[in-house]
C-alpha cells in the first residue's frame, strides 16, 4: 500500500491543469474556448472522477487500520540547513479528501449548466471583485486578522520547539506543558496556541470575525455551495482537529473554544431567523452548524466534530445547489434581480411550480437533522 500512498500527490494536482488553460483560454482565445464548453466540462468531470477514485482508494487502510504514512521531499541548501516539504496521510486527510471531490464533482455537474465549471478557476475573483466591494474590505480584513493570528502562533511554536513536524512539535509540546514549572513559559505557549485559534475562527467563519460570510453569498450559487459550504469554511475546523493536541491540554483554550462555538450557534441561528435572502440565511445557518463543530471540539469530542462536520458539509451544498434552482425559477416570474428572485417572503406559492425542488429541499434539511441524530444515538 506504500507504493499507492507515493502518489496521493495526484489529488492536488491532477485536476489543475484544466483550470489553468481555461483561464489562459478565456484571456486569448475567448470565443474558441467558449465553443469548447461540454470537453472542458468533461474533461473536469473525469479527472475529479479520477481522484475521488483514488482519494476512496487511500482511505479503506485508513478505516481497517488508522495507519500514519508521511512523504517528505528534501531540498538541502546547505549542511546546516534544509527545506523539507511533502504530504501526510492520517484518517483526517483521507476524510477531507473525500469531502472535497464529491462534494466538487456535484457542484461541477451542476454547474456545467450554470455558469460552467470556470468558476472554480476565478471563484474568489468573481465573489470579491466583481460582486460587491464591501464584502471585499470585510472578506479581506477579517481574514487577515486570522493570518495574521495563525502566522504568530506558527512562529512562536516554532520558537519554542525549532520544529514545524506536527510529531516532534506535540511531544515537546506536552513536555514543556507538563515537566516545566515555568508560569512565563506557559503564559508564551498558550498564547501561541490561541493565536493559531484566531486563524481558525477567521476561516470558519466564528464569531467575531463571522462578518464575511454572508456577504459571500452574493456571488453564484455554485461558488457558495464549494467555497463556502463544504471546503474553505471548513479549514478553520481542520486546523484545530489537525492542532487537537495543542489545545486539548490547555483546559482554558479548550473552554474559549466552547465559549465562541456557543455564541456562534446563537448568534448564527437567530440571524437566520431574521433574514429576508435566502442564501444568506443558509449562510448565518453554516455558521451556526459551524458552531456547534467548534462547541464539540471544545468539549474534547473529536470523531463528534469531525462527523458533524462531514454530513453537515454535504447537507448544506446540497442546500445551496437547491436554493440556486429555486433562485432560477423565481427569475422567471419576477426576472434577473436578486432583491427579488432570492427574497424569501415573494416565494409563497411557488411549491406549485417548484415540485421537485420542494420534495428535494425537505429531503436536504431533513438530512442534516437525522444525521444530527445519528450523532446523539452513536454518543449515548
Amino acid at each position: 500500500m506504500e507504493h499507492t500512498y507515493q502518489y496521493a500527490w495526484i489529488i492536488p494536482f491532477l485536476p489543475l491543469p484544466i483550470p489553468m488553460l481555461l483561464g489562459v483560454g478565456l484571456l486569448l482565445f475567448p470565443t474558441a474556448t467558449k465553443n469548447l464548453r461540454r470537453m472542458w466540462s468533461f474533461t473536469s468531470v473525469l479527472l475529479l472522477s479520477i481522484v475521488m477514485t483514488f482519494s476512496v482508494n487511500l482511505s479503506i487502510p485508513q478505516i481497517n487500520s488508522s495507519s500514519i504514512y508521511q512523504y517528505v521531499w528534501s531540498w538541502t541548501i546547505n549542511n546546516d540547513f534544509s527545506l523539507e516539504f511533502g504530504y501526510l496521510i492520517d484518517p483526517l486527510t483521507s476524510i477531507m479528501s473525500i469531502l472535497i471531490t464529491t462534494v466538487g464533482i456535484m457542484v461541477l455537474i451542476y454547474s456545467d449548466n450554470y455558469i460552467w465549471n470556470v468558476l472554480i478557476f476565478i471563484n474568489r475573483f468573481l465573489v470579491h471583485t466583481a460582486y460587491c466591494g464591501k464584502c471585499l474590505s470585510k472578506s479581506v480584513v477579517t481574514n487577515r486578522v486570522g493570518d495574521f493570528g495563525l502566522l504568530l502562533g506558527i512562529l512562536g511554536l516554532y520558537w519554542i520547539t525549532g520544529s514545524f513536524e506536527f510529531r516532534d512539535l506535540f511531544e515537546i509540546f506536552n513536555n514543556l506543558i507538563y515537566n516545566n514549572n515555568n508560569g512565563t513559559n506557559f503564559l508564551f505557549v498558550s498564547l501561541c496556541v490561541l493565536f493559531l485559534f484566531v486563524g481558525a475562527v477567521a476561516k470558519s467563519a466564528q464569531f467575531p470575525l463571522h462578518v464575511w460570510l454572508p456577504d459571500a453569498m452574493e456571488g453564484p450559487t455554485p461558488i457558495s455551495a464549494l467555497i463556502h459550504a463544504a471546503t474553505m469554511v471548513a479549514a478553520g475546523i481542520f486546523l484545530l482537529a489537525r492542532l487537537f493536541p495543542l489545545f486539548i491540554v490547555i483546559p482554558y483554550i479548550m473552554s474559549l473554544i466552547s465559549l465562541i462555538g456557543i455564541i456562534t450557534i446563537l448568534l448564527g441561528a437567530t440571524l437566520a431567523l431574521a433574514q429576508k435572502d435566502i442564501k444568506r440565511s443558509l449562510a448565518y445557518s453554516t455558521m451556526s452548524q459551524l458552531g456547534y463543530t467548534m462547541l464539540a471540539l471544545g468539549m474534547g469530542s473529536y470523531r463528534a466534530a469531525l462527523f458533524h462536520l462531514i454530513t453537515h458539509a454535504y447537507s448544506k451544498a446540497l442546500l445551496f445547489l437547491g436554493s440556486g434552482s429555486i433562485i432560477h425559477s423565481m427569475e422567471a416570474i419576477v426576472g434577473y434581480s436578486p432583491d427579488k428572485s432570492q427574497n424569501m417572503v415573494l416565494m409563497g406559492g411557488l411549491q406549485n411550480m417548484c415540485q421537485l425542488q420542494k420534495i428535494l429541499f425537505i429531503r436536504y434539511t431533513l438530512s442534516l437533522w437525522y444525521s444530527a441524530s445519528c450523532l446523539f444515538l452513536v454518543q449515548r
